[in-house]
């Protein structure tokens, strides 16, 4: 990630949006997180918890056929 520091909660909500549109996940995660920290209410808590399910997903047919 870039070594920009954004001031506020709607602002790394924001560049997390932007990461997770282009598939940059871990990136995205982080910003909502910082998000997070700044603003406990911020909308970045139900994106983080979307990712979150995104990630942890996974189809267990591949793994027993």
């Amino acid at each position: 990630m870039e070594s920009v520091e954004f001031a506020t909660a709607q602002e790394w909500y924001e560049k997390g949006n932007a990461f997770r549109k282009e598939s940059k996940w871990h990136e995205a995660i982080n910003c909502y997180i910082q998000a997070i920290e700044l603003d406990p209410d911020s909308p970045a808590v139900e994106a983080k918890r979307m990712l979150d399910d995104i990630m942890a997903f996974y189809c267990k047919d591949m793994y027993n056929p």
